[in-house]
């Protein structure tokens, strides 16, 4: 369950069932976790965003093996003191798997909660989160919690739903939901106004030389930290531009192949995208090169630029490939 819940951390549950199977045939085991190599766990997590997950899965693991000869901990504070693992993952874990009185307070649950109570308070601010998790835990039962838990999100998920009027009528908590009664479902949870993302403007390059592919590292903090990805700079360059700034890299551009444009958004920031498929004839050192074999199984590149590498055609790219 403990994968499953660093999963499904701002993720669907259809696209993380494939990646759950995956994970598991792999890293069976919380041994296997914490001695991976941290390139298999990334590209195990290939696609699946937010990458410090991964990285914080393996770190828990490495503290488990540490600190509790490889068992998992079955106490709410030892849980909740491993790596990755918040208020929520902690609850839902202990309360799930334990049987202990520890509320998940998600979405979900704090949607019910808040239409059920007429609750004014914005759920989006974490000390009334923290509130209305501690609230929970005052009238949580001692035994059952594992039934209950689940329960309460599958409420949220399915019933009080997110999108749309909630199916009162079919709800068990109608008689005693104020929401219900006083029909004011609309207005509850109180949120924060969203924050307008801010963009950015990327040019990326997908440099080839018979069929090697130029790759590099991004830095090992911030925004997709760590991971591997195609050459890029900031702002939008031209075609001459761009065919200028591959021969200074000592790529010797021999043609411009194709160009695209496309946008990813990430949580607070777009990213405006213009990428450039160049010819080359040189592989500088300054890049690692990878063939399509490599890149579709070795290296994991963030979805901002696997878009690209699923442009690429099944063998090199020649000049006749895009036409």
């Amino acid at each position: 369950m403990w994968l499953s819940e660093i999963m499904l951390q701002q993720t669907r549950v259809e696209a993380v069932k494939g990646y759950y199977t995956r994970f598991l045939n792999a890293v069976p085991d919380i041994a296997s976790l914490a001695g991976s190599d941290p390139e298999l766990l990334h590209k195990l997590w290939e696609g699946l965003g937010y990458y410090s997950r991964v990285r914080n899965l393996q770190a828990a693991a490495k503290e488990i093996l540490q600190l509790y000869g490889g068992e998992f901990p079955r106490t709410y504070r030892e849980v909740r003191a491993l790596k990755g693992i918040g208020d929520y993952t902690a609850g839902a874990i202990c309360s799930i798997c334990f049987d202990l009185p520890t509320p998940a307070v998600d979405g979900n649950v704090l949607r019910v909660l808040s239409r059920m109570r007429e609750d004014p308070r914005c759920t989006d601010d974490l000390a009334v989160r923290r509130s209305v998790r501690d609230e929970l835990a005052a009238v949580y039962p001692e035994s059952g919690a594992g039934t209950l838990t689940p329960a309460l999100m599958e409420l949220g998920a399915t019933v009080c739903v997110p999108n749309g009027a909630p199916h009162c009528g079919r709800c068990p908590m109608r008689d005693v939901c104020r929401a219900a009664r006083n029909g004011s479902w609309q207005h509850f949870p109180v949120r924060a106004e969203k924050r307008q993302r801010r963009e950015a403007l990327l040019t990326v390059f997908v440099l080839d030389c018979g069929g090697n592919y130029a790759i590099c590292k991004r830095k090992s903090s911030g925004l997709l930290a760590g991971l591997w990805e195609f050459p890029n700079v900031p702002g939008h360059l031209d075609a001459q531009q761009a065919l200028d700034l591959a021969a200074a890299w000592g790529a010797r551009p021999r043609e411009l192949v194709k160009q695209l444009e496309r946008t990813h958004i990430f949580t607070h920031i777009v990213w405006k995208m213009r990428c450039y498929y160049l010819s080359c004839a040189e592989m500088p050192d300054k890049f690692t090169w990878a063939d399509r074999s490599a890149l579709d199984g070795k290296y994991a590149l963030p979805t901002a630029f696997r878009m690209f590498r699923e442009e690429l055609p099944q063998t090199g790219m020649d000049l006749d490939s895009f036409t």
